[in-house]
């Protein structure tokens, strides 16, 4: 028989197989206004003040969760996640900390689970970058590498292990890291940014190893993201990709024309986009562990 006649039969086959055999299959209810699949889960997600962090603290709330919204620096920002949270149902508190110290990676854990008594949740978001253009080599300095490695790898090791003991108890523990399409190519903000986002990666498929079987941990991986970060390029160099653009105006829209034009979906990535795919890992793939999913609209 002819292959196409072949694989016709196999299909018929299974849209034809007994009610029975689809009563085993994991059934997703339908998202709506009454849609909590998170309901009594409680989540910590570093660097929750801003961009993806703010993002992903909204969409968990959005879900029944109980939020921890990690800040460094930006209190009030921090306070008004807070209160966006608390209006959609959910219990959420605030929580000072750098990550880039594993003292306080460890304060930050003992405070979030005093606050909402457990912990089942952890999205390492919290990071940062320096613009460095790739040609100006003798501008990256050994504290570069040891702040970006701090903050972008040793920070979320160290909230993970701080948070194990607690992910661990209800046997369903999820963590999304976040890395970045800089850590597969060979484009970035910095070397340096790249580098740790890369080891991001490797820590990722590390610590679900480690970690299991009690615990999930996954890995989302954006390009181009349309926030502040994007928005805001730094004294630190002179080079055009690290402009400053204000919202809405002409150099903006222009940048995100040009992100735009270069992916399948002819958008550019919002904080939400990425928000989403973490959530996928959170509620949706729970046989999923140590994978890295590129969220980039598809690149051409």
């Amino acid at each position: 028989m002819h292959r196409l006649g072949r694989l016709a039969d196999q299909v018929t086959m299974m849209t034809t197989l007994p009610e029975a055999a689809h009563a085993e299959a994991h059934v997703v209810p339908a998202a709506g206004a009454g849609y909590k699949p998170l309901q009594g889960k409680r989540a910590l997600v570093t660097g929750g003040s801003r961009g993806v962090g703010e993002s992903c603290c909204l969409r968990l709330a959005e879900f029944g969760c109980d939020v921890a919204i990690n800040y460094a620096r930006t209190a009030d920002r921090a306070e008004g996640v807070k209160a966006r949270c608390e209006a959609l149902g959910v219990k959420a508190v605030t929580v000072q900390a750098d990550v880039s110290t594993d003292a306080d990676c460890k304060r930050l854990v003992a405070e979030t689970v005093a606050a909402l008594g457990g912990l089942d949740i952890l999205v390492n978001n919290a990071g940062f970058t320096k613009y460095i253009d790739f040609a100006n080599l003798d501008e990256v300095q050994e504290s570069d590498w040891h702040e970006l490695m701090s903050a972008n790898v040793y920070g979320q090791f160290n909230v993970g292990r701080a948070a194990l003991p607690y992910l661990g108890q209800s046997g369903e523990g999820s963590i999304v890291n976040l890395g970045s399409q800089s850590g597969i190519g060979n484009s970035a903000s910095s070397i340096p940014y790249g580098v740790t986002k890369a080891a991001c990666h490797g820590l990722t498929r590390m610590m679900s190893r480690a970690f299991a079987p009690h615990v999930r941990v996954n890995c989302v991986a954006p390009g181009f993201i349309n926030t502040e970060w994007q928005m805001v390029g730094t004294a630190q160099s002179t080079d055009l990709s690290a402009l400053k653009f204000e919202r809405d105006s002409a150099d903006h829209k222009a940048k995100l024309e040009q992100v735009a034009a270069g992916t399948l979906l002819a958008k550019a990535c919002g904080p939400e986009d990425v928000a989403d795919a973490v959530m996928s890992f959170i509620v949706f793939n729970r046989f999923v562990t140590g994978e890295i999913l590129s969220v980039t609209g598809g690149t051409k």
